[in-house]
């Protein structure tokens, strides 16, 4: 069994030292210094942070705002922060509770509300569908437009193969194949004991290789026959 890489244990061991820190200087009162310090543990996880959100919300508006609800609700809790569990574990817990919290919110107000999903095109009488992505709202550095504009569908498209799997499969595969979490880590994010998110990984897997060639396009190199080490 492969254990975490050295870069991941070096990246461990900084959020430990940091998050140590923040906790003193609450302990201490010195708010606004656990704060500057706590900003080192954001600026390290939020982009991470906001590609989780996203795969659950599938609306970058509402990722960003979950990702800095669980960013908050981490630094109010952070006292209850045992270092024997890695920062990032412990915090992305947080921000998937928050997405699923969210995520129900949601599924009540639609029940009452609905929902606003044409705009008005030029033509009279016509309606097209509103698509929002994340990848509409960051351009990548450095890039020419038809290399932005390949990278975006590129990511679209894996975007609508994995939305059309179920929550759990499609948790599961996120934080294994996209984050590159262990089984035992996925286990201990989402609460999922590891044979069970071995099952859901393995019917995930299964699942987006019977889609059409199209809508897998540049996804993970496990879904073209091979298979990755995940515990």
């Amino acid at each position: 069994m492969a254990g975490p890489s050295p870069s991941l244990v070096a990246a461990r061991e900084a959020d430990a030292v940091a998050a140590s820190a923040v906790k003193a200087l609450q302990a201490a009162g010195a708010q606004a210094d656990a704060r500057e310090r706590y900003a080192e543990l954001v600026a390290r996880h939020q982009r991470r942070a906001g590609r989780i959100a996203y795969h659950y919300l599938r609306d970058a508006a509402e990722a960003d705002e979950a990702v800095q609800d669980a960013f908050v609700k981490a630094y109010q809790h952070l006292g209850s922060f045992r270092e024997e569990l890695p920062f990032d574990v412990w915090f992305t817990r947080i921000l998937i509770n928050g997405c699923l919290d969210r995520i129900k919110a949601r599924t009540r107000r639609e029940r009452w509300i609905v929902p606003m999903t044409t705009r008005a095109a030029s033509s009279a009488g016509d309606a097209t569908p509103i698509e929002r992505d994340v990848t509409d709202r960051v351009a990548a550095p450095g890039l020419s437009p038809e290399e932005t504009l390949l990278g975006r569908e590129r990511r679209r498209e894996i975007a609508r193969a994995l939305g059309r799997l179920p929550e759990r499969q499609r948790s599961v595969f996120v934080l294994s194949h996209v984050e590159g979490r262990t089984s035992k880590e996925v286990s201990a994010l989402t609460g999922l004991n590891e044979s069970t998110v071995r099952v859901h990984l393995f019917r995930a897997i299964r699942k987006l290789r019977a889609l059409p060639a199209h809508d897998v396009a540049g996804a993970p190199e496990e879904l073209k026959g091979k298979r990755r080490v995940t515990s």
